[in-house]
């Protein structure tokens, strides 16, 4: 009987102990529910796909002075290439002038930086083979003489009754003719040198040797470098030269362009210069050679152009850079630089507007820039009323709003 009584008391201890461990769960889920149900939001203001509205700032009609609203245009962008060049003279549009024989410098007769014609003497020089030329000239005319006498008289003794042998008369026309033909080979030989017939007629009467090789200019320019003090010896090709004479109305220009960028430029393309020593003047000039090896190290182009300087305002050596119109231009969706403002974190904004007092920051991607005005990618729509000038005050305000 004390064993039934005992199972029965175990018995409810048990259920009564899984009672109330049940309750104990179920009030600890309805507190956990009541308190979900009183932290969710209400609305959908926070709710996880929801955007953030857009910065906005309003301004009293003080502050409304302090920037200008245009409606968002269209502007024609031209389609262009910037890159960085040097000024250089053109090639072959310059020369250094070396003598054509070896020798020591008698004279110079142009200064550095003067203007000189084509075939202009520039200098003259005592070159010995010119000396050995001049001599053999000297001594082939008097043979000539010699022979034209001995040649006369073999033809008036053969006429008479005198007489001389046919042999004879035959060999005063060979002497002859050999000294003929010696005298014409050596006029040629002077005359390689720059002397004129008027020159080697006088040389050969006087019998007297000029010595003096006069180096004439090959092309009509300015000279750009002289090195010709008397008495230097100078040699063909031996550098430097005695003087350089390059036409400086025309320049060229070469840039290392990316070889990305290569296949957009094309010969004949318009391209404009600026340099630092003339910021507020454009020098016009168009591609003329696009070569075609590409740097292994710096993967660039190089590209040529003319430009065209009457002035000889640009200088070799100069810092230069310079854009080419690469396409025509397209008409495209723009505002005012001053109307974009570069955020901290790289994006591009403006500020909108529809009532003139209410402004809304709004993200935009841009595009070409030309003169003041930006190329709109994305953001704004043709027409909307944006601030065209004092955007960044605007930006400023999200930082620090300004007291009116």
């Amino acid at each position: 009987m004390k064993d039934s009584q005992q199972v029965n008391k175990r018995t409810i201890v048990v259920v009564v102990t899984v009672a109330t461990i049940i309750i104990a769960a179920a009030v600890f889920l309805s507190g956990r529910s009541q308190s979900a149900s009183t932290n969710t939001p209400r609305g959908n203001s926070l709710a996880p796909n929801s955007s953030r509205p857009d910065p906005a700032v309003d301004l009293t009609a003080s502050q409304l002075n302090s920037i200008k609203i245009e409606a968002v245009g269209a502007y024609l962008f031209p389609v262009e290439k910037e890159a960085v060049g040097n000024i250089s003279y053109a090639d072959d549009l310059s020369v250094d002038v070396f003598p054509p024989y070896q020798g020591t410098i008698i004279r110079a007769y142009v200064e550095l930086g003067a203007q000189v014609q084509k075939d202009q003497p520039l200098y003259t020089i005592k070159s010995p083979d010119l000396i050995q030329a001049e001599s053999t000239l000297i001594g082939a005319a008097a043979t000539y003489d010699l022979t034209t006498k001995e040649l006369a008289r073999a033809k008036d003794l053969y006429t008479t009754d005198v007489g001389v042998p046919q042999k004879e008369l035959e060999q005063a026309v060979s002497d002859q003719q050999t000294a003929e033909g010696a005298l014409k080979a050596a006029r040629d030989a002077v005359r390689v040198f720059g002397k004129t017939d008027a020159e080697i007629d006088q040389m050969i009467s006087s019998r007297k040797i000029d010595p003096a090789l006069v180096v004439r200019s090959p092309i009509a320019g300015k000279v750009t470098s002289f090195n010709a003090p008397a008495g230097l010896l100078v040699q063909p090709g031996s550098p430097p030269a005695p003087y350089s004479v390059a036409n400086v109305t025309v320049k060229w220009m070469l840039a290392n362009v990316p070889e990305s960028e290569s296949t957009s430029y094309q010969l004949g393309q318009r391209v404009e210069v600026k340099v630092m020593a003339y910021p507020d003047r454009v020098f016009e000039g168009k591609v003329s050679k696009i070569y075609e090896a590409v740097d292994p190290n710096t993967h660039r182009v190089t590209i040529r152009s003319e430009i065209i300087d009457p002035k000889n305002a640009l200088r070799p050596g100069m810092l230069a850079n310079f854009i080419i119109r690469v396409d025509g231009p397209v008409q495209a969706t723009a505002i005012s630089a001053n109307g974009v403002v570069r955020e901290p974190d790289g994006t591009m904004v403006a500020w909108v507007t529809t009532d003139r007092h209410h402004f809304v920051q709004r993200v935009i991607q841009t595009g070409l820039r030309k003169d003041d005005r930006v190329q709109i990618l994305d953001g704004l729509q043709r027409g909307e009323l944006v601030v065209s000038d004092g955007a960044v005050f605007l930006s400023n305000m999200l930082e620090a709003p300004p007291s009116d």
